[in-house]
């Protein structure tokens, strides 16, 4: 019996196979590849695996974030307007109903008031900019404490140190658009910052605003860097970013299995992509949820900008108060030449330190390498406590950051604790300067502290609680070998250190060779670099300790069937008619 297929299927049984032309699109895919290789690329980094471990998601706190900014900033641009001409608002916000303020701020209440959410656009776009740079922040100090800027991410961290400071001067470009007293306080305080540069500051200042402050083209300039030159900046860094993240491939903690050639963990599609669009949702309703519940920057309260006002207890955003402390605690200190006056307490405050700090930033990497004299790339990473003059230089620059972060609220401080702001001042000029140097010497001696009891623990395994008692009546507790995974979460991928030195300080006639001073320089600090490291143990002394744990098992076992009473259950030596001991 037949079956006629005809009508739900076509067949080529009489005629001879024949190819189908490509559709319009799939042609136009296949010569895209034909040129590009776009489809090999694309399926290569597809699969490209992704180690998993909770610190990573710092960095991509930071990426989405940054998204989130982007979104909400493209809508706000619908409704702001960047003009300084006076308007009599007639607002929903009685408060202010009737007052002559500037087009930014009218618009800025009208977003707030009277725009259908608003509002919520206006908070979530402020707390995703405060998240940016607090997540950078935190996502380069856990490179810097792990050692993944090394060789051959150097670069990468150039890039990250960038964001941070664009983002840090995006962050500013952003909160001064709606003209309000305290954004106006702000700006105000940027052009004198600019006026104690000698010679080009007034220059600087006038074409800035245009003419005499606050003249009638900050806004418009700002607003055009905050939307177009500093994003599109920012974008081409975090695209920079991202692809020499895939193409060094991800750092990793080192584990079983887990060497400086692989990468284990889970591939970039379906797993890590799914993981990373849901965690841009938790982002994303996270800063919701902070921007429709927690007020931030209230425009409404502080009413427009006039020069001859100036905002009570006035602070910029938290990224930028360790400049506002170290201005707060410097000295009074001016020179005057030529009937020129050099302020040096605003220039070195807020134009020398902030500087410094970010080519110190910049450089860290590139000065570790030079001192330690390590070329060797590295795709593992290091725990904190076995690099502890890296570990304690951090921290002594967190310390520094803190202590000008804490000055920034000097004011805040004495009024709250009814304390004297001089004496809160002069606190803070000697803890500036100590504070740093006793985290230092804290924090290096506590990670060789820690390295020590890490050898020990490798060698002689960690402590069981178990109290044994010996037929002679002596006690002692059993230790316990650490397992494989632990032993690797220890010392896994570290090599024991080399310190610098050079071999003579003059050449094969005694004359002195060039650039002498500076390796001895070099070799002195990478002697303090390694000073008093705990080594990781040798595979001889691996092997004594095994010998040793072998031993004291063989003994152990001896005294679970003794003759003279005593038991021994694997866990607890006791007497036949006593109680464990433990």
């Amino acid at each position: 019996m037949s079956i006629d297929t005809s009508k739900v299927a076509d067949s080529n049984r009489d005629e001879p196979a024949t190819a189908k032309p490509p559709s319009k699109v799939g042609a136009a895919a296949g010569w895209a590849d034909d040129r590009l290789g776009l489809a090999g690329m694309m399926r290569k980094n597809l699969r490209k695996v992704f180690p998993d471990h909770w610190s990573f998601m710092l960095g991509e706190i930071a990426l989405w974030s940054f998204v989130v900014l982007l979104i909400t900033g493209t809508l706000l641009t619908f409704w702001f307007r960047p003009s300084m001409s006076e308007v009599l608002y007639e607002g929903s916000y009685s408060q202010l109903r009737g007052i002559h303020m500037s087009e930014a701020y009218a618009s800025s209440l009208h977003i707030s008031f009277d725009v259908r959410g608003g509002l919520l656009l206006r908070q979530m776009h402020h707390w995703a900019a405060m998240l940016f740079v607090a997540a950078m922040m935190v996502h380069m100090m856990r490179v810097f404490f792990t050692g993944a800027f090394r060789k051959p991410r150097e670069l990468n961290w150039v890039i990250g140190s960038l964001l941070l400071l664009l983002g840090t001067l995006e962050g500013f470009t952003g909160y001064s658009l709606p003209d309000d007293l305290l954004s106006g306080t702000g700006i105000r305080a940027a052009d004198g910052f600019m006026k104690s540069m000698p010679i080009i500051g007034t220059y600087m200042s006038f074409l800035l605003f245009g003419g005499e402050f606050p003249g009638e083209s900050i806004i418009p300039r700002l607003y055009a860097i905050h939307i177009l030159l500093i994003p599109g900046i920012l974008l081409a860094l975090v695209a920079a970013h991202m692809l020499l993240l895939v193409y060094h491939k991800h750092t990793q903690w080192p584990g079983p299995g887990r060497t400086q050639e692989n990468v284990v963990g889970y591939p970039m599609l379906p797993v890590y992509m799914a993981k990373a669009g849901g965690f841009f949702f938790v982002v994303f309703g996270m800063t919701a949820l902070m921007g429709g519940l927690l007020t931030i920057n209230p425009v409404w309260k502080f009413g427009p900008y006039d020069p001859s006002k100036v905002t009570a207890g006035s602070q910029p955003d938290w990224y930028m108060g360790w400049p506002d402390g170290a201005l707060r605690i410097m000295p009074g200190w001016e020179t005057h030449i030529w009937h020129h006056t050099i302020s040096w307490n605003i220039f070195l405050p807020i134009i020398v330190l902030p500087g410094v700090m970010f080519t110190i930033l910049l450089m860290l990497p590139f000065i570790e390498a030079w001192i330690t004299g390590d070329k060797r790339d590295h795709h593992l990473l290091e725990r904190p406590r076995n690099a502890p003059t890296r570990t304690a230089t951090m921290v002594a620059l967190m310390t520094f950051y803190g202590i000008l972060w804490e000055a920034g609220g000097n004011d805040i401080i004495a009024t709250t604790f009814h304390l004297s702001i001089n004496q809160i001042t002069y606190i803070n000029r000697v803890l500036i300067f100590v504070g740093p140097l006793v985290a230092f010497l804290i924090t290096r001696r506590w990670c060789i502290s820690l390295q020590r009891h890490d050898k020990e623990m490798l060698l002689h395994g960690y402590e069981s609680g178990v109290i044994m008692r010996s037929p002679e009546g002596g006690y002692s507790e059993r230790h316990l070998p650490v397992s494989e995974e632990h032993a690797y979460r220890l010392v896994g991928g570290r090599e024991p250190d080399e310190v610098y030195s050079i071999e003579s300080d003059a050449d094969e006639n005694g004359v002195a060779a060039r650039g002498t001073r500076l390796q001895n320089l070099r070799a002195q600090l990478s002697a303090l670099n390694y000073a008093d490291n705990v080594q990781p143990p040798t595979a001889e002394e691996l092997d004594e300790a095994h010998h040793h744990v072998d031993h004291e098992l063989e003994l152990q076992s001896s005294l679970a069937h003794p003759a003279d009473g005593h038991q021994f259950d694997g866990h607890n030596l006791h007497d036949a008619d006593e109680e464990p001991l433990r």
